[in-house]
């Protein structure tokens, strides 16, 4: 019974580590200086984009492709800056993979 207990604990713990790690990754990524999880910034909030594409086969590659070339359109008039250069495209995948699980 206490392995069940560590187990669970510990994967918990695990998940936890890597939802602070992704929303680390957008911090540095500077995706917080436009974007908030669950209000409107100037960007939309990364909740509402979440709810928007929950489902949508290949959300992770449209998503990433739009998001490295910035634009404006799909939430309104205010452009997007293209995703920095410096953030690698695992990284990108990996953060709005992370997007998309937020509730």
């Amino acid at each position: 019974m206490k392995y069940r207990h560590l187990l669970i604990l510990s994967s918990g713990l695990l998940l936890a580590g890597n939802a602070l790690a992704d929303e680390a990754l957008l911090r540095k990524s500077g995706c917080f200086a436009c974007h908030t999880v669950d209000k409107k910034l100037v960007g939309p909030a990364l909740k509402d984009i979440a709810a928007k594409y929950k489902g949508v086969p290949g959300a992770v590659a449209t998503l990433a492709k739009k998001v490295r070339a910035g634009g404006s359109g799909t939430w309104g008039t205010v452009a997007m800056a293209p995703a920095p250069a410096t953030v690698s495209d695992d990284d990108l995948k990996n953060s709005i993979a992370y997007i998309l699980t937020l509730k």
